[in-house]
């Protein structure tokens, strides 16, 4: 969508709403596979790769959806792509639902659930689509379009900070069944009729080209560049540094200690977990404060940097050494502040937080430096690569499996080293044409 500079500006205050409720609902139907996954792992034997399962099927729907996603929003605009968007969304988690009912068979009762996150993982994906854009559009210069996503994404942090500590205290303690889950699917299923409705009585604006044809670009130019050729390898990889830290603490956390774990009550454990995504949110808020004064470059370097420091301190250091960590649960008088003795380990896993936060802009604007034409192209493709975000979870969950859940974490060291390499090498714009 083209900025018009006109004397009259339309107020896209409502668009920028509903924009920012989708960046919401995005991370929080994302998140709640996290705490399903239990569930699931617990009716697999405890099996920590089945544990990862839904959050596969969420995000490898990203493998298959990303280019389509982009012709649909091309061809049918925002509003009608985003009402389709939340429909596919709505179907997905009704599957889910339905998948609790399955009381006779459970490996039948876990591959419905799992279609179900398969299918809700389109909607996610059209939703990204669509709402990047559609925020960078909606600023009055290119300045105020990036400041729009920057607070987008801190919505989105919202989201994912909110749904593990929800979902446990909705889910209870002693969930063994999808049935438990009941409570998480209304709340879903009632978040997409609301996003439905609001969208078909809203007047989003388009862009004046919708429906006209556009010129033909071939993916392949995209990669004469080497800095977004690793950037798109940065990408997949960021994606595990973001879902493992945040699962596999959760695992680590709820897990008896017979199978490694340290025993703590899903509902406490998802309080915490949500701390993780909260330092996301704050981390995210200060990048789109500072981030017109500090390049990308050094912005990633710094992060990756800490990132690498804090989970070696996760790995090595004494089990023995106990600290309180915050968090909220649900008590006689509501919500409350509680506070849990965990090893130290679990503090260095939750600060990892700050680091992935502004990783993902950091890498998207390096990686499309320089590409000109390619960039739409390019933003196709790093739609793709959120697939690493289900593929890595379950590379860790097989360590964890052959291991035990600290050992699994070397994985994501390996993957935050090379987000520091890409920033201080591979992001060097080059065309190899």
């Amino acid at each position: 969508m083209e900025k018009v500079q006109t004397n009259s500006r339309p107020n896209y205050a409502l668009p920028i709403a509903i924009m920012f409720a989708l960046f919401f609902m995005i991370a929080f139907v994302t998140g709640y596979q996290n705490p399903l996954g239990s569930v699931i792992e617990a009716k697999s034997g405890n099996n920590a790769v089945m544990s990862q399962l839904p959050t596969l099927a969420n995000f490898l729907a990203y493998l298959c959806m990303g280019l389509p996603a982009g012709m649909i929003l091309q061809k049918r605009g925002y509003r009608i792509s985003s009402m389709l968007a939340v429909t596919v969304g709505f179907v997905g988690v009704f599957i889910s639902y339905l998948s609790g009912y399955i009381t006779n068979n459970d490996t039948t009762a876990i591959i419905v659930y799992v279609i179900g996150a398969f299918i809700s993982g389109f909607a996610m994906c059209m939703l990204n689509t669509i709402v990047n854009p559609m925020l960078n559009s909606l600023g009055r210069d290119d300045k105020q379009g990036n400041q729009l996503v920057q607070f987008g994404g801190t919505c989105n942090s919202l989201g994912a900070t909110l749904a593990p500590t929800v979902v446990g205290l909705l889910m209870g303690n002693q969930a063994t069944n999808i049935a438990d889950a009941n409570p998480v699917f209304y709340l879903a299923m009632g978040i997409f009729v609301l996003a439905f409705v609001v969208l078909y009585f809203s007047k989003l604006p388009e862009s004046p080209t919708l429906g006209q044809k556009q010129e033909k670009i071939a993916f392949s130019g995209a990669f004469k560049y080497s800095n977004f050729t690793l950037g798109v390898i940065a990408i997949f990889m960021y994606m595990g540094i973001e879902i493992g830290v945040s699962n596999f603490t959760l695992q680590y956390l709820t897990k008896g200690v017979e199978v490694g774990g340290l025993g703590v009550q899903m509902s406490v454990a998802g309080a915490i977990v949500g701390v993780y995504w909260l330092l996301m949110l704050v981390g995210r808020f200060i990048g789109g404060l500072v981030g017109g004064k500090i390049s990308s470059r050094a912005m990633l370097a710094a992060v990756a940097s800490l990132l690498v420091i804090l989970l070696l301190l996760a790995i090595f250091l004494p089990k023995d050494i106990i600290v309180s960590v915050p968090g909220f649960s649900s008590g006689a008088n509501g919500f409350e502040f509680i506070s849990t003795q965990v090893p130290i380990s679990i503090l260095m896993l939750i600060l990892c937080g700050l680091g992935t936060s502004v990783m993902w802009g950091a890498i998207f604007n390096l990686s499309v430096s320089g590409l000109g034409k390619y960039t739409q192209v390019a933003s196709g493709i790093f739609m793709v690569m959120v697939v690493g975000g289900g593929i890595w979870p379950v590379v860790q969950g097989a360590i964890a499996n052959a291991a035990d859940y600290v050992t699994s974490f070397w994985l994501v060291v390996v993957c935050a080293a090379y987000q520091l390499f890409y920033a201080l090498i591979g992001s060097r714009t080059k065309n190899n044409a």
